[in-house]
């Protein structure tokens, strides 16, 4: 029963993959997973047995919990999943109530909110997200924002054939390119979490977009995570910055929403200094994008340059600290051919009585950063600037995981 229980891969959500079906005696069987076409039931398959598993496509994420003979699958027993959602076990099958007006796509790839204005998408937090003290990464996180972003466009209706990019932009060859981003962390989640997304858009001046995000617990809906960025239009093969067209506003604008996820004030719009060879207090060169950095727009995804910037932060910061704040300051595009050097210096620190006395204030709203650094991401070669950075850290909590 191991051996056969070891074939199957309980972390991942029942429609996330599909997989290549074979004819038996008529009836179309799926190799790991497959869908009997008039109910919502996967029957997880092995090489003499098959374990019927029952999906829900009510929008709740917790009803989309795997069981395999009641066994322990993301962090919750059989047992513990029927009293928690309130369902019932029939033999090895778990049966989940379904949602009459929802359905299983809209749970796993997200809906649209408040009159469409607001699109939100569910996630669990996989143990490849999680980081040495065993909560997600601000990596995690970011790739997490990035995907409701992205599905945000495909979900409107306005996708074009680029990468994010509408209809009308893709016929001028033009992208969206982010400039700024700001995020502000309260808590970060565990493995097996799971959070729920908010995205929205808005104008940002007459020539840029701003998208927002709020990252909730989906169990008791706090608010752990926002986010605010400013993009731009530029185009695919000039690689110039261009205006918005209004063909494009006119695409855009029926979704923008004039609200803020992180209040004006509480945004960091200082200017982020310059960091020199004089400046930096430390320095990490050789860094070299691989080709599995590229994305989609043919440039480094924006999201790895957050692991470049943290190889020079020290050691006992990454390990005793928290990221509770970063912002990034997009200069330029990097290719895979380039090398990378990675700058960092300490830009404030609190003294150490302030850092006791708030050692056991567990409110992260009401406590203060304990460290700031300022950061650069340049060509080795010519110092030509990629990012800059800020980030503020707390001394870790504990965390458990479940």
């Amino acid at each position: 029963m191991a051996s056969m229980a070891a074939r199957i891969n309980p972390t991942q959500y029942l429609s996330r993959h599909i997989f290549n079906a074979e004819k038996s005696d008529g009836v179309d069987m799926v190799t790991q997973m497959g869908f009997y076409p008039s109910m919502d039931r996967a029957m997880v398959t092995s090489k003499h047995r098959r374990f019927p598993v029952m999906a829900s496509s009510s929008v709740n994420p917790r009803s989309h919990v795997e069981t395999i003979n009641g066994k322990k699958i993301n962090g919750i027993h059989v047992e513990e999943a029927d009293s928690l959602l309130g369902n019932k076990s029939i033999g090895t099958e778990l049966v989940i109530d379904r949602g009459s007006d929802a359905s299983l796509h809209s749970c796993l790839h997200g809906k649209f909110v408040e009159d469409r204005f607001v699109y939100r998408q569910t996630f669990v937090i996989r143990s490849y997200e999680i980081g040495p003290d065993k909560t997600a990464t601000m990596e995690t996180l970011m790739n997490l924002l990035q995907e409701t972003a992205l599905n945000h466009v495909t979900g409107s209706g306005l996708a074009g054939n680029g990468f994010g990019a509408t209809r009308e932009m893709s016929l001028r060859k033009l992208i969206w390119v982010v400039t700024r981003v700001h995020i502000q962390v309260e808590r970060y989640s565990c493995w097996g979490d799971v959070v729920e997304i908010d995205t929205w858009v808005d104008a940002a001046g007459k020539n840029g977009m701003r998208r927002d995000w709020i990252i909730r617990d989906y169990h008791t809906q706090e608010i752990i995570t926002r986010a605010t960025s400013t993009w731009v239009i530029m185009n695919r093969e000039t690689r110039r910055l261009s205006k918005i067209p209004d063909q494009v506003r006119q695409e855009v604008e029926p979704f923008y929403l004039n609200r803020a996820a992180i209040a004006t004030e509480k945004i960091d719009k200082e200017k982020i200094d310059k960091l020199t060879d004089g400046t930096a207090g430390r320095i990490r060169s050789g860094l070299a994008p691989r080709w599995s950095d590229m994305d989609a727009n043919q440039h480094v995804n924006n999201v790895k340059y957050i692991g470049w910037i943290l190889e020079s932060v020290p050691l006992k910061v990454l390990e005793e600290y928290d990221m509770t704040s970063m912002t990034l300051e997009f200069r330029r595009e990097c290719r895979q051919s380039n090398l990378l050097e990675s700058l960092t210096s300490t830009t404030a620190s609190l003294a150490h009585e302030h850092h006791c006395n708030n050692s056991n204030d567990n409110n992260s709203i009401n406590r203060r950063p304990d460290l700031q650094y300022t950061h650069l991401l340049r060509m080795q070669a010519d110092k030509a600037e990629i990012v800059r950075a800020r980030t503020e850290w707390r001394g870790k909590q504990k965390h458990i995981l479940h």
